[in-house]
């Protein structure tokens, strides 16, 4: 009984950890607890190990969980479930792993974007492409503003369209009804309806246009544009790596 009690104190004392992992803590402490704290707070409960040496100890005393279940008296036999729990834990790593970089590149990013919003920071600068990227959006303005003036054109001129013809129709209707004036209700008649014809033409050369412009300004340029939102965030990335090593190049070295 003795010996069954200093077993139980001698595994009270063994501390707990969430995957198992000794390694040292990398270099942001702070956001490598919470993301720890959220991966914890998830339902990977197969990922829990023992450590018998402790915060810090090597690697040789980690103990699976999966290893002490049931008795402790009988050792465990290898089969399917031992397999597929290995696999669950390497997909566990892998994704913690992913979503770890992910949220180091992501604090180091708006590190960096709040650093020059404020002024306190440097950014590199191609002044020729800035040069064009900016030219390129006042084209961009340009263009807008002619594609909402044709735009308003090509409406104006429709309603000026269906307002020949029914002014044709009415002229048309007169000099059937007035014998005194059907000749000159019949020219005014013929002048509307080729009036309406050459504008029925104009209109579709209008509206040609104004498909044009609407495919150069909300496709061509708008895809450049996104092409340049990507470099912007290249840029902003590869600044914020280039910081952190101007830091650590001014910073004290140790061995």
């Amino acid at each position: 009984m003795s010996d069954g009690i200093m077993s139980k104190a001698a595994t009270m004392e063994i501390p707990i950890s969430s995957n198992g992992d000794t390694g040292s803590l990398p270099e942001d402490d702070g956001l490598e607890q919470d993301l720890q704290q959220v991966m914890v707070s998830g339902p990977n409960l197969n990922e829990t190990s023992i450590v018998s040496g402790g915060y810090g100890g090597t690697a040789e005393g980690i103990i699976p969980t999966s290893a002490i279940k049931g008795s402790g008296l009988h050792q465990p036999h290898a089969g399917p479930a031992v397999g597929g729990e290995e696999v669950v834990r390497g997909i566990a790593v892998e994704k913690f792993d992913i979503v770890k970089k992910w949220g180091i590149n992501t604090y180091k990013c708006t590190k960096q974007l709040i650093s020059e919003r404020f002024g306190r920071g440097s950014r590199t600068v191609d002044l020729e492409l800035e040069t064009q990227i900016e030219l390129l959006r006042e084209t961009k303005r340009k263009y807008e503003c002619v594609l909402q003036l044709a735009r308003a054109l090509t409406n104006h001129f429709y309603s000026l369209v269906q307002t020949q013809h029914a002014l044709g129709d009415a002229f048309a209707d007169l000099s059937q009804k007035s014998p005194e004036l059907q000749e000159e209700f019949g020219y005014n008649a013929e002048t509307q309806k080729l009036l309406c014809k050459n504008g029925e033409t104009l209109l579709g050369a209008v509206n040609f246009f104004v498909s044009s412009i609407n495919t150069l300004v909300n496709k061509t340029m708008e895809d450049t544009l996104m092409t340049v939102k990507q470099y912007e965030t290249a840029r902003l990335e590869y600044d914020a790596y280039r910081t952190d090593l101007e830091e650590l190049s001014m910073g004290p070295r140790d061995a």
